[in-house]
C-alpha cells in the first residue's frame, strides 16, 4: 500500500479514494488520522476481494442504480454498500484483521 498525497486529483468534496495499492489523499495530514486512513484501508481489503475491476464496476453500477432511486448524487454515494461497510467500522481499527470476506454483502 502506497499513500499519494495529490489535491489535484480528486473532486472538490473528496479527500481521499483508493485505487489499489495506491491511497490517494487531498491532504498530508490526513496520512496521520486513523479513522480516515482505516475508512480507506477497508477499500483497499474490498478491491483486493473482488479482483479490482469488479469492484470498480459493481462500485459506479450500484452508485447509478442508487442515483436513479433517489435522485441525489450525496444519498446515492452513502448508500453503495462498500461506503457503508466502510463508514459503518472506521472507527474499529481492529476491524480489518477481523474482517469476514466479502462481509460488504451484509451492507446491500
Amino acid at each position: 500500500m502506497f499513500v499519494v498525497v495529490n489535491k489535484f486529483l480528486l473532486a472538490k468534496h473528496f479527500d481521499g479514494v483508493v485505487l489499489w495499492p495506491f491511497i490517494v489523499v487531498k491532504r498530508a495530514e490526513l496520512k496521520e488520522d486513523a479513522v480516515f486512513m482505516n475508512h480507506e484501508r477497508i477499500h483497499l481489503k474490498q478491491q483486493v476481494e473482488l479482483l479490482l475491476i469488479f469492484f470498480f464496476v459493481w462500485y459506479f453500477f450500484e452508485y447509478f442504480i442508487r442515483l436513479l432511486k433517489y435522485g441525489d448524487s450525496y444519498k446515492a454515494y452513502n448508500r453503495i454498500c462498500f461506503e457503508r461497510e466502510a463508514y459503518a467500522n472506521e472507527r474499529n481499527l481492529g476491524y480489518r484483521e477481523r474482517r469476514p470476506f466479502w462481509n460488504f454483502l451484509n451492507y446491500l
